[in-house]
């Protein structure tokens, strides 16, 4: 019987150490930056005049238009961010990338001495020395382009069998950010669907309907105030913009506090700040507590720029409690969500409900209010629809009024 191989890659004489190289052990870097980075510093050993190298990763975000990666020789790698509303500024059109992502194909600038460059990012690197700039497209199996940039110091600049080295080697080096990109794209989009702590648990593995775990959490709840009637005579775009800027201003307080945000259910958002430890469930309830005090606050900036505008204001409830909820994948089949379920839920949403009554703009449940004691008012006891016997209601001691 013929001997098992199990390294494929060992049955060939890749006769360029780079390739040799993406094909043997570059897969293994899952971080881009880190990859990047051993890209540039294999190509400089490699004997390429390599000054900087770039890659320009395009990805489906709500909020990003990709990710750029810069390394430079000697001096590492970094990465910046650009926003959707960089299209059509001068910083993206003055700029020979978008050619690249158009399906213009390379883009080659000379920098040597007193060429006259026309882009300004290229004056830069032409200022820091360099000679020689080439864009190339980065072109996945389904088409998708990305970019790559190789920019060289040398006097000038990229010879030609240099150049067709990296051309050759770009082909290699799609495959793998290739993979890059489809777990990126995964990622930003299952944090922005499902949340942070929800995308880890799908990517590891746990999809199966009914799987879960019980975990100990504060519950957060809060409700838009008057919705129904502001949809009936705003016009779409009006109520888009109004939802969305409430849902950014309570969203972004969980999450700058710890929570995860797990679903909005149509004006309303449910969301977590799981207990891990019961030693920091104190600790935990304050974060939780500050985060709807920030809510607070920003929903009143938010109000006074709409009312500035003529633009009708936010206003809702909020309520915190502290309770066990199973956390997992409930649905159908084929369409599951990740999320809480269980009495605890139920309590939280309905405690919500009394905001109004008792002109509170944030309303604790007992179990929550008993982990800080010194920061919440009783309000008494109260009939909670659905829920069995009074409930005992607290608020924080420092907010008052309605939001």
């Amino acid at each position: 019987m013929a001997e098992t191989r199990t390294d494929a890659g060992d049955d060939f004489d890749y006769g360029d150490p780079v390739a040799r190289w993406f094909v043997r052990e570059a897969y293994r870097i899952t971080d881009t930056e880190a990859l990047i980075a051993a890209t540039g510093e294999r190509l400089v050993a490699a004997g390429i005049p390599l000054y900087r190298l770039g890659y320009f990763q395009l990805t489906l975000h709500p909020a990003y238009l990709g990710t750029g990666y810069f390394w430079r020789r000697g001096r590492g790698v970094g990465s910046a961010q650009a926003p959707h509303s960089l299209i059509g500024t001068s910083d993206y059109l003055d700029n020979p990338l978008p050619r690249v992502f158009e399906g213009g194909g390379a883009q080659r600038v000379c920098l040597e001495g007193d060429a006259e460059v026309s882009f300004p990012v290229l004056r830069e690197l032409q200022d820091e020395g360099a000679t020689d700039y080439v864009a190339m497209p980065v072109t996945f199996t389904d088409g998708h382009i990305d970019a790559l940039s190789v920019t060289s110091d040398k006097p000038g600049g990229f010879s030609r069998p240099e150049l067709d080295r990296m051309f050759a080697l770009s082909f290699l080096f799609a495959r793998i950010m290739e993979i890059h990109s489809r777990r990126a794209t995964a990622i930003n989009l299952l944090d922005t669907y499902v949340g942070h702590q929800a995308g880890e648990r799908v990517l590891e593995g746990r999809i199966l309907r009914g799987d879960g775990e019980t975990i100990h959490a504060v519950l957060w709840y809060c409700d838009m105030r008057g919705f129904t009637p502001l949809s009936d005579r705003l016009p779409r775009d009006d109520l888009i913009a109004l939802l969305n800027d409430y849902f950014g201003c309570v969203a972004a307080a969980v999450q700058a506090r710890g929570g995860e945000v797990l679903k909005f259910i149509g004006d309303a958002m449910l969301a977590v700040f799981p207990i891990e430890d019961g030693a920091r469930a104190a600790a935990v309830c304050a974060a939780a507590l500050q985060a709807a005090a920030e809510a607070i606050a920003g929903a009143a900036a938010l109000n006074r720029a709409r009312e500035r505008d003529g633009r009708p204001v936010i206003e809702f409830g909020l309520a915190l409690h502290v309770g066990d909820v199973l956390y997992g994948n409930i649905g159908a089949e084929d369409r599951l969500d990740f999320t809480v379920i269980g009495p605890a839920v139920n309590l939280v949403t309905r405690i919500e409900e009394q905001t109004r009554a008792l002109n509170e703009p944030v309303l604790l449940s007992a179990a929550f209010a008993e982990r800080l004691p010194d920061r919440a008012r009783p309000l008494g006891a109260h009939l909670l629809k659905g829920v069995a016997g009074p409930q005992a209601i607290w608020a924080p001691r420092d907010m008052v009024g309605g939001v």
